[in-house]
């Protein structure tokens, strides 16, 4: 007498790092781009710590939080859309992604209201060495967010197409750890240009 012995279901093993190779080599020479300005803006600051210490107060500190909650949200978004596609969801993996895009969104608004205070007060990238880098590093960093907002509106609309599955989702996780990069690099460039002294 034999019994029906069951078997769960056989989850296909996850690939670390999670999406295409291709973007990991991309989002290392990335962060490395971002280290030189980093270490670039340090050594200024270390040379003339007065200066950075008085224009960093002219900062608006408020909208910089508000952009990283609403960076980190966004983040947060992205993996549950990861979640749901790994459970073969488009429905729900596309809602997702639309909630982080909005999420992206509010942080361009605010970006650009900053922005067009500062120019409004005549700051510009010769103003001085503290605005060259404020500007420098923050710019570079929001065309990184309007990239990665392109980057997860082509994912959002191929899963709206039913492009994704629970076996093959690899753009999905492709476009979430580009953003993932593009939300850590602003949590190193908030505390370094907006609060540190």
């Amino acid at each position: 007498m034999s019994e029906a012995i069951q078997l769960a279901p056989v989850e296909e093993p996850r690939r670390y790092p999670p999406g295409d190779l291709a973007i990991w080599i991309f989002i290392l020479a990335e962060l490395a781009v971002f280290a030189i300005f980093f270490s670039g803006y340090a050594f200024a600051r270390l040379n003339n710590v007065e200066l950075f210490n008085e224009y960093q107060q002219l900062l608006d500190r408020r909208s910089a939080f508000i952009n990283t909650l609403a960076l980190i949200t966004s983040s947060f978004f992205v993996v549950r859309a990861v979640a749901a596609i790994r459970e073969g969801d488009s429905r729900v993996c596309v809602r997702w992604l639309l909630a982080a895009l909005l999420m992206g969104g509010i942080f361009l608004l605010v970006k650009a209201a900053e922005y067009a205070h500062h120019l409004g007060q005549g700051v510009t990238l010769s103003t001085n060495t503290f605005y060259m880098f404020y500007l420098s590093l923050t710019f570079f960093h929001f065309m990184h967010v309007i990239m990665g907002m392109v980057i997860l509106g082509a994912v959002a609309w191929k899963a709206h197409q039913g492009g994704y599955s629970a076996t093959e989702h690899t753009g999905v996780e492709t476009g979430a750890s580009y953003w993932h990069m593009v939300d850590l690099v602003w949590l190193i460039l908030f505390p370094l240009v907006y609060v540190m002294h």
